[in-house]
């Protein structure tokens, strides 16, 4: 029997999006996501009132939920994401939770903003594009509406 070498072992990556990376992560393409990340959480604090509230404030996350207790489809639920941005490995995350629970507001969006958007409810920002800022700061606005119309923030 001959020795063969060991195998090498190699390092998990945690691909999880609730956990996102943190700022003193060296990942490639890092520095130039925080201020994206940044940008859009300063977006989204003139948000936090009322039911509104921050949460996981800290490492590349920023998410608003309403904290009343609310029904949906005959379900009641003690709250209610609305928004959230997180760093990722190579674009920020921006989970928009009224485009999930209304996918009609797709119809109003830019093509710039569409174009971002991956899967239900989350958009993959790559790049500090004024013109995706403004999008955005549009659709928080949008939903915040929609959500007040339909009780679920106070």
């Amino acid at each position: 029997m001959r020795n063969m070498p060991a195998k090498k072992k190699t390092k998990k990556v945690n691909s999880s999006p609730k956990r996102g990376i943190k700022y003193e992560d060296k990942s490639p393409g890092q520095p130039e996501l925080v201020p994206i990340f940044e940008e859009i959480k300063k977006l989204m604090k003139p948000y936090k009132k009322g039911s509104l509230q921050e949460r996981e404030d800290s490492g590349g996350q920023y998410g608003l939920v309403s904290e009343m207790e609310i029904e949906v489809n005959g379900k009641k639920k003690p709250e209610v994401y609305f928004a959230g941005v997180l760093v990722q490995k190579g674009y920020v995350g921006f989970y928009f939770m009224p485009v999930y629970s209304q996918p009609e507001l797709k119809k109003i969006f830019q093509p710039e903003l569409l174009k971002c958007l991956k899967g239900k409810s989350c958009f993959y920002i790559k790049k500090k594009d004024p013109v995706l800022l403004s999008q955005i700061k549009d659709a928080l606005k949008l939903g915040y509406e929609e959500y007040k119309k339909k009780g679920w923030i106070k």
